[in-house]
């Protein structure tokens, strides 16, 4: 693929990725307005740009089997543990966003468990096995904090408490 058109196609994708994010976050608010035809068209139009997303992800090349696939999260997981939240945490820290540095901490613990989480699997796939054996996984709707097994009573992040956890 010629670097213009491969630039263009990563271009378009982190704008897919972003509007599907923001429509489903907006589904959200308008769900707790009590908005509930308003959700159901942000999470409608959500759903067809995370479609774009997976399309231009395609013709990237970006879409493999699930160890090559894994290793890309491990990557990106590690990239910003090592350097894009410390570089972000830095510049929240000289311009004092107490509120930034919050949402970078946040993120930042959490992508060190998503991180060995990965790994882990992995190491599983890699094994040749069928497929993990993983128990529920709870994440933390205020910080994003991920535990496999069952909730704690408080997360260890931001202190949430334990029905503040999501299944899956």
């Amino acid at each position: 693929m010629r670097k213009m058109t491969e630039e263009s196609l990563k271009s378009a994708f982190a704008g897919e990725s972003q509007a599907h994010m923001k429509y489903t976050i907006f589904a959200e608010i308008a769900e707790q307005e009590g908005r509930p035809n308003l959700a159901r068209l942000f999470r409608a139009i959500a759903d067809a740009e995370k479609i774009h997303a997976t399309n231009h992800l395609r013709a990237l090349s970006g879409v493999k089997e699930s160890s090559s696939n894994i290793q890309v999260c491990i990557d990106g997981e590690n990239f910003e543990i090592q350097e894009m939240y410390p570089a972000y945490n830095a510049i929240a820290e000289l311009q004092n966003e107490a509120e930034a540095k919050r949402s970078i901490r946040f993120a930042l613990e959490a992508e060190k468990i998503h991180s060995a989480m990965y790994q882990k699997a992995k190491q599983v796939v890699d094994s040749g096995k069928d497929d993990i054996e993983i128990g529920d996984i709870f994440i933390c709707q205020v910080c994003g904090h991920t535990v496999e097994g069952s909730a704690p009573d408080r997360c260890p992040i931001c202190g949430a408490p334990k029905d503040k956890f999501k299944k899956f």
